[in-house]
């Protein structure tokens, strides 16, 4: 049996806008949101409850879990995985000035997490489960606690490293 080269299951219940543009292999858990405009890689995967506001790009090879908030002027880079319940702000004071928030190649964000607006997370970065991230995260550390405190990534992921 062949495999279907542009494979999409966009599940029950999800809402995509006319201006999303998404790469092979896409796919929704179901009641996901995606406002427009919006850049998806290849072979992402956005799970159930979900909600993706405009003026967002993924990379390829993205996994997003359940009951994720990404807002407007958020860039993920390749080889993300955002854990479930995740929430990404972009406003500190609302209603303010949005500010864009940059997650790096490769990094691994824990379940509960939530990031505050206007930082980055550098390449192969980790945010441990439950942590606020209230500034930059440099690449090849973790961020752990709240308000998260920068530390050494510990053995078991340095050894995972594949690209910087």
């Amino acid at each position: 049996m062949r495999r279907r080269r542009n494979y999409h299951n966009i599940r029950e219940g999800s809402l995509i806008y006319r201006g999303v543009h998404f790469g092979k292999n896409f796919q929704t858990g179901h009641f996901v949101l995606i406002r427009n405009p919006c850049i998806i890689g290849h072979n992402v995967l956005v799970g159930t409850g979900t909600i993706i506001e405009g003026h967002v790009t993924i990379g390829n090879n993205t996994r997003i879990q359940s009951a994720v908030y990404i807002p407007k002027y958020v860039d993920i880079g390749d080889n993300v995985f955002i854990g479930p319940c995740v929430c990404i702000t972009n406003d500190k004071y609302p209603p303010g000035k949005m500010d864009k928030t940059t997650i790096g190649n490769n990094v691994t964000i824990g379940a509960n997490s939530t990031l505050l607006p206007g930082i980055t997370i550098g390449n192969s970065a980790v945010i441990a489960a439950g942590s606020i991230v209230t500034k930059d995260v440099p690449m090849c550390k973790m961020a752990i606690g709240c308000p998260a405190e920068i530390v050494e990534l510990p053995e078991s992921y340095t050894n995972r490293i594949v690209e910087l």
